[in-house]
C-alpha cells in the first residue's frame, strides 16, 4: 500500500483529496464516507453489518475537518451538520478506492480468474479427500484454484453411495433440486434426463433452465469398468474471449440477447428461464455461460433481422466449445471426483459401451459458501 503526504477538504465540504507520496491522489465523497464509517454505532462490531440507513445520513452533510496523522496512516474526519467525529485508515481507503480511471471494454474478464485451453491438463487443482479434511492449509489453496480456475478435482474418497456429500461439506451447502440432494448419473431404462443413458453428451453447462441456475457442480466416481464414458472440461469463459476475438458481432448478438431453456418432465418439474447464452453485468464483465442445447427452448427474443446471424453466432460459438483445443480430458476412478463453476465451466462426456459398470453421483453447491469459506478460513 502507498503512504499519504496530505489531506484537504475540496467542494466546500463535499469531498476530500488525499495526496498520496508517490504523487497520485484520490478523491472521496462525504456522503460515501458517513455511510461507510466504521463505528460502533454505524456498523456491527460483530459482523459489520451496517445499523443505519441512507436516510439517517443528513441529505447536507459535508466534512468540516478532516486531519491526517504524522505517519500518514490514518484519517480523523468530522461531519457537519451532525459533528460525528470518524477514523478511517488509509490503507482501507486505499483498499476500497473508486476515484480510478476504468476502462472497462466489453466482454471483460475479472483478474480473480485464469481462464484456459486444454494445455491446463498439466496443472490441474488436485486434492486427496482426507489431506483436506485435516488440513485448512491444503485445503484454502485448492479451493482457490477451483475459485481461479472454475475447475479442480479431488481424490482419495470413499467408494459408496453418498460420498459425494462429503466432498460437499467441504466446499458449502448443497443445493437440492428436484433431483434431490445428489442424483445418479448411470443408464436408466426410460431415464428421465439424457445424462441418465450412455450416450455422450456434448460439452454443457447444467440446468440453465433453473432461474437462479446451480452455480458449484460436483460429479463423483463410485464405479467405472465401462469402456468409454471419460469426462471432459471447457472454459466457457475462454470460449467466449476466443468468440468475441474472432467476430465481436456475435459476441454481440449472444451476450445482447436472451436464449430461452426449458425442462418439462411429464407434469412432474416444469422449469423455464430466459437469459443470454454469455451473461454480461452492466460495465461488461463475463459473468456467467449459459450453453446446453439438450435443454433450448425456441429463442423468440431476438428479432427477425437478427435471427440469421444468431444462429450463426450460436454455430461459432459451439463450434469453439468443441474444439479438442479447448478440453482437458480424463476418466475418473473409484472414489475420485472433479467441482465445475457451472456459471463458467461447460462439461461433457464421451458415449461409454453397455459392459462394465459406470456409476457417479452428482450433486450442486452454491458458490457464496465456497466464497464464504476461503474468507473465513483465510482469517483464521
Amino acid at each position: 500500500m502507498h503512504t499519504f503526504k496530505s489531506v484537504k477538504i475540496i467542494d466546500d465540504g463535499k469531498s476530500i483529496i488525499l495526496q498520496r507520496a508517490d504523487g497520485k491522489a484520490l478523491r472521496y465523497h462525504s456522503t460515501w464516507l458517513r455511510d461507510n464509517a466504521l463505528d460502533p454505532k454505524t456498523r456491527d462490531t460483530k459482523n459489520g453489518q451496517r445499523l443505519i440507513t441512507l436516510s439517517d445520513i443528513p441529505i447536507d452533510t459535508s466534512i468540516k475537518s478532516a486531519i491526517l496523522d504524522s505517519k500518514g496512516e490514518n484519517i480523523s474526519l468530522t461531519f457537519f451538520p451532525e459533528l460525528k467525529k470518524v477514523s478511517f485508515s488509509t490503507n482501507w481507503l486505499q483498499m476500497y478506492a473508486y476515484d480510478l480511471e476504468k476502462k472497462f471494454l466489453k466482454g471483460w474478464v475479472s483478474t480473480d480468474f485464469k481462464i484456459w485451453k486444454s494445455d491446463m491438463a498439466k496443472n490441474i487443482p488436485n486434492i486427496d479427500y482426507k489431506n483436506a479434511k485435516s488440513d485448512n492449509t491444503l485445503l484454502l489453496k485448492w479451493m482457490k484454484s477451483l475459485y481461479k480456475y472454475g475447475f479442480a478435482k479431488i481424490r482419495g474418497g470413499n467408494k459408496e453411495s453418498g460420498a459425494i456429500i462429503q466432498i460437499a461439506n467441504l466446499i458449502g451447502y448443497i443445493r437440492e433440486t428436484n433431483y434431490g440432494k445428489f442424483f445418479e448419473v448411470r443408464t436408466e431404462i426410460n431415464a428421465v434426463n439424457l445424462a441418465y443413458t450412455n450416450l455422450g453428451l456434448q460439452a454443457h453447462t447444467d440446468n440453465p433452465y433453473r432461474d437462479p441456475t446451480p452455480t458449484i457442480q460436483i460429479l463423483y466416481c463410485i464405479e467405472n469398468s465401462a469402456s468409454g464414458g471419460d469426462s471432459k472440461v471447457v472454459d466457457g469463459f475462454k470460449a467466449a474471449i476466443l468468440l468475441k476475438e474472432e467476430n465481436p458481432e456475435y459476441f454481440d448478438l449472444l451476450s445482447r440477447y436472451c436464449a430461452r431453456f426449458e425442462y418439462n418432465e411429464d407434469g412432474k418439474t416444469h422449469l423455464q428461464s430466459r437469459r443470454p447464452m454469455i451473461e454480461l453485468s452492466p460495465d461488461g464483465e463475463i459473468i456467467a455461460i449459459r450453453f446446453n442445447n439438450r435443454s433450448a427452448a425456441p429463442i423468440t427474443d431476438v428479432p427477425y433481422n437478427d435471427m440469421e446471424n444468431y444462429y450463426k453466432a450460436y454455430r461459432k460459438f459451439s463450434e469453439i466449445i468443441n474444439n479438442p483445443s479447448m478440453a482437458i480430458n480424463f476418466k475418473l476412478k473409484p472414489g475420485e471426483g472433479f467441482v465445475t463453476d457451472n456459471t463458467r465451466v461447460l462439461h461433457a462426456r464421451t458415449a461409454y459401451s453397455g459392459e462394465g459398470t459406470r456409476w457417479l453421483q452428482g450433486c450442486y453447491v452454491d458458490k457464496d459458501g465456497l466464497l464464504s469459506k476461503i474468507h473465513t478460513i483465510s482469517e483464521k
